[in-house]
């Protein structure tokens, strides 16, 4: 009977040894998994990348579709999830053949018009005072399939004033396009004024180009770095144009950067006109006196601008996409090439006011955990 007993307890003990040795096994591959990242998360932090100026992104059919500066091509990234864009699929989908536009390419931009994909970017031929738009377009379901074309540049006035970092959209049957441009060729100081004009089709101007916002207040005016650094003259800036809307789009609203995006002080100003107005008079419109996004020193983040907004992929939450720096101001000559650039792209959620206007909030730091968009799988 002992013996019996003892067989027993040693079978049992064995069991348990393996159980044991499983449990464990187990728990080792659980903690290797989150060490690798590979356990699904809910949580994000910025930056979505490490580096990256001029962030864009569309939602088409469940992907994002996202896209920046790359200097002498344009490339696009393809993902279900728009907080791990370090892990998502990208390709070049243009590398350009002529002189005129095969440098300095900034800000790309992807946008779905007639069923076709239209991407507008600025580019010059190695000097960037010569900056103009340009076109190309995709008529595949998927932007990632099929081949990008040229179109050719859109010439946005008479005199073939430098112009850059172009957006458009569609509002009351009309489609427009935004910019930033000179009024004047540069002289002795360099001024960067916001643009509109109405289109005849996705590559051609239907209006004159009509200035609605020059640089005038202090905070679109800043080009010295606190440290007295600055660029060799004088430049005031207006640009990156974005369109978005109010709660119940009853106002139309034009987001852009303002002051030097190589100081700290880059942030963000807004234009609004009423969505019954105008678009094309410059008194439709009013600026705010103020930015509504600005650097956050407590949180390491500095030069903030471009704004781009997305919804969600469950469309109940809209999100902003934006550039910042982690240090107050660009390493000493990397401008205008970009060679040294610290931007990256920074990604939080948005939220509305009691007016209906978006609120932006404060930039967060890149060690704070964000929720991810509802939705996200």
């Amino acid at each position: 009977m002992h013996i019996i007993i003892m067989n027993l307890i040693l079978k049992l003990s064995a069991i348990l040894l393996v159980l044991l040795s499983l449990i464990s096994s187990c728990k080792k591959k659980e903690a290797s998994t989150e060490q690798s990242g590979d356990t699904p998360t809910e949580t994000y932090t910025n930056p979505l990348l490490q580096t990256g100026a001029r962030p864009w992104a569309t939602y088409h059919n469940g992907n994002y579709y996202y896209l920046q500066d790359s200097d002498d091509k344009i490339i696009l990234w393809q993902t279900q999830d728009i907080t791990d864009l370090k892990n998502a699929p990208s390709k070049e989908v243009w590398i350009p053949k002529d002189k005129n536009n095969s440098f300095h390419i900034w800000g790309p931009e992807l946008h779905r018009i007639d069923n076709k994909w239209y991407i507008y970017f600025a580019a010059d031929d190695g000097n960037t005072d010569n900056h103009q738009i340009y076109v190309i377009e995709n008529t595949s379901e998927n932007p990632f399939d099929g081949e990008f074309i040229m179109k050719g540049r859109v010439k946005t006035d008479k005199d073939n004033n430098w112009a850059i970092l172009p957006s458009v959209f569609s509002h009351n049957g009309g489609l427009y396009m935004i910019w930033s441009g000179w009024q004047k060729r540069r002289i002795e100081a360099e001024t960067q004024c916001i643009y509109i004009a109405r289109m005849e089709n996705p590559w051609t101007l239907a209006s004159d180009r009509i200035l609605i916002s020059k640089p005038e207040y202090e905070w679109e005016r800043q080009w010295i770095n606190p440290d007295g650094s600055k660029t060799g003259y004088p430049i005031y800036v207006n640009e990156d144009p974005h369109y978005f809307h109010t709660k119940n789009k009853d106002k139309v609203l034009i987001y852009y950067s303002a002051s030097g995006t190589w100081t700290p002080y880059y942030s963000v100003g807004m234009l609004y006109a009423d969505a019954n107005s105008d678009l094309l008079n410059p008194l439709s419109w009013t600026k705010s006196e103020k930015p509504v996004f600005v650097q956050n020193p407590e949180n390491q983040v500095f030069g903030t601008g471009s704004p781009c907004f997305v919804p969600s992929p469950d469309q109940q939450e809209i999100y902003f996409l934006y550039q910042a720096r982690a240090i107050d101001k660009e390493p000493y000559g990397s401008l205008p090439s970009g060679d040294m650039d610290t931007r990256s792209p920074r990604l939080q959620k948005m939220e509305w006011g009691d007016d209906g206007f978006p609120v932006l909030g404060e930039a967060l730091s890149e060690i704070e955990k964000i929720k991810k968009p509802s939705g996200t799988k």
